[in-house]
């Protein structure tokens, strides 16, 4: 084609606009920049930070006001039974908001949500260091829990959605970072404010976080396009709310919360209140699936479970994270116990993982980044957790500090390797509509996962121990005992002496059994690796740019 040819026809193609415009004006090429003004872009890692924050403080939240409990009681007046509702009232809350967090994010917008969340968090923080009473402490927390639940989904939402997917594990790396170094630092950060200053410093350390969490995501937080344009089509229309889907719910998970917390305490079905509590939770979780399945607009969109990817995710971090909170349970509790470390000095023993965490999970995301395969990752990570596991079963009462750092070490490595790859792709396969939904059902089962390995392992350790300590003592009678020229008197505290020993070498062995038996449920999550669906491979620079 001739240079003459190519201008005539493109001469003939703007020949059909001209009509447009009036002879002798100029012409304006530029109407976007006469247009109103949309929102500032921020680079997405800005955001990330920004968001992040507030997902640190909340998890935070979680654990810190473990090591408290007491002096909780005494400042308040209330038995150490009464403090524990503290921790329950917050876990119960949670529960109700995370899976309705996306529902939440579709009627107020997701940047409004995560705004108001924060607020209120900090609000609520506040009064909770402020309870004159244990009875106003339990109804702050309960507001702290309920602002504070959506977070965590709304991270992962707003990260999914601003971050391209060769970027995504980068910024899910920080979202991991954050999620497993607060649990962490949790107790030893609790303790040492309780003990140099007060409890009461425990919540007011989130005032100044979320005063600069809310002022920075005013500014750099606004909804993608597709939020925007569901919510206002949502507007357009008489708001309907899901009102049984959501009282089934918030009904049954509150009370499998109570279950779970309360049951050991309060032997089990040994407990009217556990019993009524239990037959709440089922039947209102039953129904609230059978409502949510069959209504047109569900409050939790549970059919997102149809899809394989997301499904084996959800198991698989169900499994993972019972596992690891029930670790993170066990561990601490033997070294004050049998290994007579003080509160402090365990927690500083366990820090070092959270420490490889910060420098491990960003390597994963850059992994992940350059194209490798996410499934490899995952497989590879829950392997390193489940010898992790196996190795804290070999331990006993006259090993070395190093012998219980490593092992949590280890475990910790193999959890960045799992919990990255798996927030990358299990938004991979589902609508970009739909991430608030999915991220809050996600963090729904995480939670749950954690609860549920607490209560398992509480519940365990002590029928174990229960048992091994029968079979010890079994042929452990006064008659059998040597005492050539002993007094009645040092006999019976020979006898003392070596029955204490009995019940230190049974409680030794039942530990060593919980280990082993949530290496086995490691194990068995393996097989569920090969049914994930390979992701789409995308491989890119990680770049500073603007998504």
């Amino acid at each position: 084609m001739t240079t003459e040819s190519a201008v005539y026809e493109s001469e003939e193609a703007l020949a059909e606009s001209a009509p447009e415009f009036e002879p002798g004006l100029p012409l304006e090429t530029e109407p976007e920049v006469r247009a109103p003004e949309g929102p500032r872009v921020f680079n997405p890692w800005i955001i990330a930070m920004v968001v992040t924050m507030g997902t640190f403080m909340e998890v935070l939240d979680t654990s810190i006001a473990n090591v408290a409990l007491p002096h909780i009681a005494g400042s308040l007046s209330a038995s150490q039974d009464e403090s524990t509702w503290v921790l329950t009232s917050y876990l119960v809350a949670n529960a109700i908001v995370l899976p309705i967090s996306g529902w939440i994010s579709s009627v107020l917008g997701r940047r409004n949500f995560y705004l108001a969340s924060v607020i209120l968090f900090t609000i609520f923080s506040a009064a909770c260091g402020l309870a004159p009473t244990l009875a106003m402490l339990v109804i702050f927390r309960v507001l702290q829990g309920l602002s504070g639940g959506g977070l965590q989904p709304s991270v992962q939402a707003i990260l999914a959605d601003t971050f391209p997917g060769n970027k995504r594990g980068m910024a899910m790396a920080m979202y991991t970072v954050a999620i497993l170094c607060a649990p962490v630092l949790g107790p030893t950060l609790g303790g040492w404010i309780t003990d140099n200053y007060s409890w009461r410093w425990i919540f007011y350390i989130n005032i100044p976080v979320g005063l600069l969490c809310a002022f920075f995501t005013r500014i750099v937080l606004h909804d993608p396009p597709h939020l925007v344009k569901a919510r206002a089509l949502l507007k357009s229309k008489p708001l309907k709310v899901d009102g049984i889907g959501l009282g089934l719910v918030s009904l049954g998970l509150a009370s499998l919360e109570i279950v779970l917390d309360k049951g050991q305490e309060l032997d089990w079905f040994g407990s009217t209140f556990i019993g009524w509590a239990s037959a709440v939770a089922v039947f209102a979780l039953v129904g609230a699936v059978v409502w949510e399945l069959r209504v047109k607009n569900p409050v939790v969109n549970l059919r997102l479970l149809k899809e394989r990817n997301f499904a084996m995710c959800c198991v698989i971090v169900l499994g993972l994270y019972t596992a690891l909170y029930a670790t993170t349970f066990l561990l601490p509790q033997f070294m004050q116990e049998l290994m007579g470390y003080s509160a402090t000095t365990a927690g500083l023993a366990v820090s070092p993982a959270g420490l490889v965490t910060m420098i491990e999970v960003p390597i994963v995301g850059w992994a992940l980044s350059k194209g490798l395969d996410a499934r490899r990752m995952i497989f590879a990570g829950l392997v390193t957790i489940t010898v992790a596991t196996w190795w804290l079963s070999l331990g006993n009462l006259q090993m070395s500090e190093s012998n219980l750092v490593w092992p949590r070490v280890l475990q910790i490595m193999g959890l960045g390797m799992t919990t990255v790859p798996l927030s990358t792709i299990m938004f991979r396969f589902l609508p970009a509509d739909q991430s608030s939904n999915a991220a809050g059902i996600y963090a729904l089962v995480r939670n749950e996962g954690g609860s549920i390995g607490i209560a398992l392992s509480s519940t365990f350790l002590q029928r174990a121990a229960q048992t091994h300590q029968t079979y010890l003592a079994a042929n452990l009678t006064a008659s059998n005992v040597v005492r050539h020229g002993a007094t009645p008197d040092s006999a019976y505290a020979s006898m003392a002496l070596l029955y204490g020993k009995v019940q230190e070498q049974a409680a030794l062995l039942a530990y060593m059994d919980q280990y082993r038996m949530f290496a086995y449920l490691l194990a068995l999550l393996l097989p569920l690796v090969f049914l994930l669906k390979r992701p789409p491979k995308v491989v890119g620079k990680i770049e500073l740019d603007v998504h």
